[in-house]
């Protein structure tokens, strides 16, 4: 129930503030993010490294958590971290900010229980992550060919070092 209170209040708080004319310009790289979690999910289905824990509430489960995340929440994030990234040296600092504020939540929830680990996937693999993940998007937002390209060896690495078994695939 927090998280559809939280989702609700958020997304009204976002309408107001954010500018719909400008959306087209972050549009394409809040896709790449929605497309490559998608991607994640399906290939990890049955291997997941992370998990959504829905608490008391036994109507939600990890998926519809995670579509919930994946297509409101972060896509706003992703709005107002492109909408106001900094030119220059500042940029470092902006995203080390924001790496810390999504490490910051994500430790919280899994010390609440409502965000698990698994496959050896733990705090310090998502910080790692989070930083590559705020580094991409912004190299998306500059130059779309440029981070597919640097995606691809990102995401063989993760398979290298998490790979699911043939198996374990749909």
């Amino acid at each position: 129930m927090c998280l559809l209170i939280f989702t609700a209040i958020y997304l009204l708080v976002a309408f107001f503030l954010i500018n719909w004319d400008n959306l087209k310009k972050y549009y394409p790289t809040i896709q790449y993010y929605v497309i490559c979690n998608s991607l994640y999910n399906v290939l990890f289905y049955n291997h997941t490294l992370w998990e959504y824990r829905p608490g008391r509430t036994h109507w939600l489960n990890h998926t519809v958590i995670d579509l919930i995340f994946s297509l409101l929440i972060v896509p706003v994030a992703i709005y107002f971290y492109l909408h106001f990234l900094p030119e220059g040296k500042k940029q470092i600092i902006y995203i080390a900010g924001w790496v810390s504020l999504f490490t910051m939540i994500e430790v919280f929830f899994h010390r609440k229980g409502l965000f698990v680990y698994h496959n050896g996937w733990n705090e310090k693999w998502s910080f790692l992550f989070d930083i590559i993940l705020f580094t991409i998007l912004r190299i998306h937002y500059q130059n779309y060919r440029k981070a597919l390209l640097l995606s691809v060896p990102i995401a063989a690495i993760l398979l290298w070092f998490f790979h699911p078994s043939f198996s374990e695939l749909k």
